[in-house]
């Protein structure tokens, strides 16, 4: 272990620093609800762009950026208009902005075209945010 908790110091539990409870309904999402959803989403949109590869007869490079792309565009539309996508859904999540307004289409497309650039996704603060969340100023909550 390193950092400041192997330190000693007290860092409080994620999301404290944002108001948030501790566990359950609204408190900070997990790692692993998160990668469920991930995962839920990302075989989803490999299911569309699988069928759509087939009934047009696409390369594998053509449905792997088909993939992505209608990965970004769920993750887009549905994060702006009702803050979940069908994988956070499954995984009981929801993306929320910090002053409590929808996330709406404008700061959804901003968290989705740094989510496609993958690195700012997997740089995480310790109310469990990535670069893409701090960005568009969200947060992916618990919903159940």
């Amino acid at each position: 272990m390193s950092g400041a908790r192997a330190a000693g110091a007290d860092l409080g539990y994620p999301g404290e620093q944002l108001g948030l409870p501790r566990t359950g309904r609204g408190s900070a999402g997990s790692y692993a609800r998160r990668l469920v959803a991930l995962l839920v989403d990302w075989f989803l949109c490999t299911l569309i762009s699988g069928g759509l590869a087939n009934a047009f007869d696409w390369s594998d490079q053509a449905k792997n950026l088909t993939t992505l792309l209608i990965f970004g565009l769920q993750a887009w539309v549905l994060v702006g208009f009702t803050g979940t996508t069908l994988g956070k859904a499954v995984a009981g999540l929801h993306v929320v902005r910090l002053d409590g307004r929808p996330v709406g289409p404008v700061w959804s497309l901003a968290r989705m075209v740094l989510l496609l650039l993958v690195v700012p996704a997997l740089l995480w603060d310790r109310d469990h945010r990535g670069l893409h969340d701090r960005a568009a100023d969200t947060i992916v909550i618990e919903s159940r």
